[in-house]
């Protein structure tokens, strides 16, 4: 039974996901993932940002309902962070209570990672889940560019294990490989097929609701592009400053007390 109260509250003040005891029964929690699973971050000018669909916010807020006998998980997310959403889906397969996962909409990534957690998953005919190879930004030399792609391969031979654990004889590893490698996009009936659903729901799904989601994921997106032109133009300047024009040697001069950081210093300390 849905709490539509709290599905439109989640919509209206555009948090990730909202958890609520279900009023009208004792002991069941509905659980609405409703956008991106994010961690917190420090941005360029060294502000931190606290996300609410972080794993250790998730973990406080589940803390807050130890009794809870039931829970509802109802999905429509483009996924998000593949640590912050691995911790959220162990720590829903560890809670002792009965976990049913609704498809909403879309659940993408790491959302259809979390949505593994459930004992049962129901799809309406009209959803989709999309199953990928998770990815990285990288920087570095050589050696570390291979490292990195060393270590992205064991993230992803451990992350497949959330999928073959809920499909059980129905998906092989490597048929799941390939469908990773190629970034498909499963429907209701497929889903079933693989064993990464149970049932199909007994109504479609509104997805007028998804529509919304995909207009805040675009709205998300134009700020984070605007958000690293400015660091681009920034570094330019540096980079200006940091490269100054040739020019026939000067009389030595006595050194600053405070010399001007390197290019390759200041790109230290940017975190995307």
């Amino acid at each position: 039974m849905r709490h539509p109260k709290m599905l439109r509250q989640a919509l209206e003040t555009g948090r990730g996901w909202s958890l609520r005891q279900d009023t009208l029964r004792d002991g069941v929690l509905q659980l609405y993932v409703y956008g991106d699973v994010e961690s917190d971050y420090e941005d360029f000018w060294g502000d931190r940002h606290e996300s609410d669909t972080s794993a250790e916010h998730f973990r406080e807020e589940l803390a807050k309902y130890p009794n809870a006998q039931q829970i509802e998980i109802f999905i429509n997310s483009y996924g998000g962070s593949v640590f912050e959403g691995t911790a959220i889906y162990n720590q829903l397969r560890r809670h002792p209570a009965h976990k049913t996962v609704y498809v909403d909409g879309f659940a993408c990534s790491i959302a259809s990672v979390i949505a593994m957690a459930g004992d049962e998953v129901v799809m309406p005919r009209n959803t989709m889940m999309m199953i990928h190879d998770m990815w990285m930004v990288a920087v570095g030399n050589a050696g570390q560019l291979r490292k990195a792609a060393d270590d992205l391969e064991t993230i992803n031979a451990a992350g497949r294990q959330a999928y073959l654990q809920k499909a059980g004889d129905k998906l092989s590893e490597e048929r799941l490989t390939e469908l990773m490698q190629a970034e498909t996009w499963l429907t209701a009936a497929e889903c079933i097929e693989l064993g990464l659903a149970d049932r199909f729901a007994d109504e479609e799904a509104d997805m007028s609701e998804a529509a919304g989601l995909l207009q805040r994921a675009t709205d998300r997106l134009d700020e984070q592009l605007k958000r690293q032109q400015r660091i681009a133009a920034q570094l330019r300047e540096l980079s200006a400053d940091a490269e100054p024009p040739r020019q026939q040697p000067a009389e030595p001069q006595q050194p600053k007390d405070e010399p001007r950081p390197s290019l390759m210093q200041t790109m230290a300390g940017v975190r995307i």
